[in-house]
């Protein structure tokens, strides 16, 4: 029954990384905005799913937007840095986070966030979608934005989406099957994984973790294969002895009967207790392979089962049939480039690989990873703000991994900081309707793209250009110019070159050795001082342009000066400033 019913501009259902920038941007902008989310923590796969060690837009240069101001939230307060783990280059802890989005929310007195509440029901009057119902209130508003975790608001709205396979046919996406076979039949979506987090206890005993229902050590037995429980155990290193288990290679990724996450609530709700038995399971597997030394962590998550997130890593959703679909071939690289093509209506931008995850199986894509600065990163891609828009609704945006992306060119789309970007672009696009009196489908592209360009807290990147860092006096000129001159974008993703400025980096930061160019973009370092590395030999990586570009260039075997950060689990170096540089 609903007691009461509010209004608002701005309606964000789900508190995930998309809805919570969106709501955050909207609010910012202005409008009066509402947010409601199922968790107690805002932030979606960032804290409440526990992956903490994000991927993708690590480069200096696409730190930018909210995800950029976010990781400098974390720098500032996550206690002995980022470095951490050797599968990204931020790993902290969760709570932290969390409460980052909290204090980012509770800042603006026209942002409502209401906690605990799912939707059950979406109004509408035609082609037009004007509010939704939850348990006990409704909520109605100009603009209303899906950030659910898997698209509920989409199919509570009868709004066309797709879940699962294309063919080849389709889109003609070069790693898309030709016909649908055994893994799309049993795998129609990527395999979630319910984050668990593990305690390095020391010399104390740990508690012992109990195995959980069909517990089958077979399914783990070649978990660190090849890696070694020290490096496996670093992958996902966090702060303070804890470490974050996402782990694929016989791990904790879980896709059993997949689809039953949007069959009903009670076929969701078995899915996910499997799941999360699944990651128990493991859990279990790794205290009797290594020790009573490891156990969960505990106090990390705000419920019962402190270690365990609050619901799992959906890597993909349903997914909106929108005016635009992102397909593999506009995440791919062009001909003898380092960069994607780019929209004309771009909002955001992503470069992690296409990573897909189906348990025991391997799916060969395209590839679009490159070297640059020492170490993989991926093909540069903007994402279409008519991607976000419905075909035939109005009134409505998404914001989270529901975009209109094909199910091959999700596997890139899906990552932390890109669909904060969207969530941003998505949130200030809902503002400026409001400002309009327009629909999304009727907004001037340009002005969507200037107003995020000129934002006066968190100015985010449209055009991924890897020599353009956000404290560059050109940064607004070039991207404008692109904008204006698509025609005129480099296939190398390096725009004409200006002076960059240099980090203060404390003496104690400062490292000598010789250099070594093992390959192009591959660098040994082998430490002469200071005296407690000494004879150590470590791999150099940067995020900085003008570093990779001295890297590429400097004479083998000869003595160099470094100043930079020490990564112990990825054992490389992070250049930040090189002698001469």
């Amino acid at each position: 029954m609903v007691n009461q019913t509010y209004t608002a501009d701005v309606l964000v259902v789900g508190g995930g990384t998309g809805g919570t920038a969106a709501a955050i941007q909207a609010a910012r902008r202005g409008a009066k905005t509402i947010l409601v989310s199922e968790f107690p923590w805002l932030g979606g796969m960032l804290t409440s799913a526990g992956v903490s060690v994000p991927d993708g837009n690590e480069l200096e240069s696409f730190q930018t937007g909210l995800w950029g101001a976010f990781l400098q939230e974390l720098r500032q307060r996550q206690p002995g840095g980022l470095d951490n783990s050797w599968v990204s280059f931020f790993s902290y802890d969760p709570r932290i986070g969390a409460e980052i989005f909290a204090d980012w929310v509770q800042e603006l007195p026209n942002l409502h966030w209401i906690s605990g509440q799912v939707p059950l029901e979406v109004f509408r009057q035609g082609d037009l979608i004007t509010g939704v119902r939850f348990a006990d209130f409704a909520i109605t508003a100009k603009i209303i934005l899906d950030g659910t975790e898997l698209g509920d608001l989409l199919a509570l709205a009868d709004i066309p989406y797709h879940w699962g396979w294309e063919l080849q046919s389709e889109w003609g996406e070069p790693s898309a099957p030709v016909t649908f076979n055994s893994l799309t039949q049993k795998y129609p979506v990527q395999a979630p994984t319910y984050v668990v987090i593990m305690q390095d206890f020391g010399e104390v005993i740990a508690p012992e973790i109990p195995s959980a229902p069909n517990y089958n050590p077979s399914q783990f037995t070649d978990a660190w294969d090849g890696y070694g429980a020290e490096t496996f155990l670093n992958y996902g290193r966090l702060p303070g002895g804890l470490f974050m288990m996402n782990w694929p290679i016989c791990g904790n990724d879980y896709g059993e009967e997949v689809g039953r996450l949007i069959e009903s609530d009670v076929s969701r709700g078995e899915f996910i207790q499997e799941s999360r038995w699944h990651s128990q399971n493991f859990a279990h597997f790794i205290q009797k392979q290594l020790g009573r030394r490891y156990g969960l962590a505990e106090k990390v998550f705000p419920h019962t089962s402190t270690a365990f997130a609050l619901h799992p890593y959906y890597r993909e959703s349903r997914r909106l049939v929108g005016l635009t679909t992102v397909r593999e071939q506009d995440i791919l690289p062009i001909a003898k480039g380092r960069v994607a093509s780019i929209f004309n209506d771009a909002i955001a931008v992503g470069n992690y690989a296409n990573d897909h995850h189906y348990p025991g199986v391997q799916f060969p894509l395209q590839p679009k990873s490159i070297r640059w600065g020492g170490r993989w990163t991926g093909t540069p891609f903007t994402i279409p703000y008519s991607c976000l828009i419905p075909a035939a609704t109005d009134g409505f945006l998404v914001c989270e991994k529901n975009i209109s992306v094909s199910h091959i060119a999700n596997g890139a789309t899906r990552l932390q900081p890109v669909v904060m970007g969207i969530g941003q672009a998505a949130g200030m696009a809902a503002a400026i309707c409001v400002e309009l009196n327009c629909q999304p489908r009727d907004l001037p592209i340009r002005k969507l793209q200037t107003t995020l360009l000129e934002d006066n807290r968190s100015k985010a990147l449209i055009i991924p250009l890897f020599n353009l860092p956000p404290n560059r006096s050109d940064w607004r000129h070039w991207q404008l110019y692109y904008l204006d001159n698509p025609q005129a974008y480099p296939v190398s993703g390096d725009c004409p070159e200006s002076a960059f400025g240099k980090p203060l980096i404390p003496e104690s930061n400062c490292f000598k050795g010789i250099f070594y160019r093992l390959e192009q973009q591959e660098y040994k370092f082998t430490v002469t001082a200071p005296a407690a590395y000494q004879g150590q030999n470590w791999q150099l990586v940067t995020l900085r342009s003008h570093i990779d570009e001295q890297l590429c260039a400097y004479p083998h075997e000869q003595l160099v000066t470094l100043w930079g950060r020490y990564n112990h689990s990825g054992n490389w170096l992070l250049v930040e400033h090189l002698n001469g540089g």
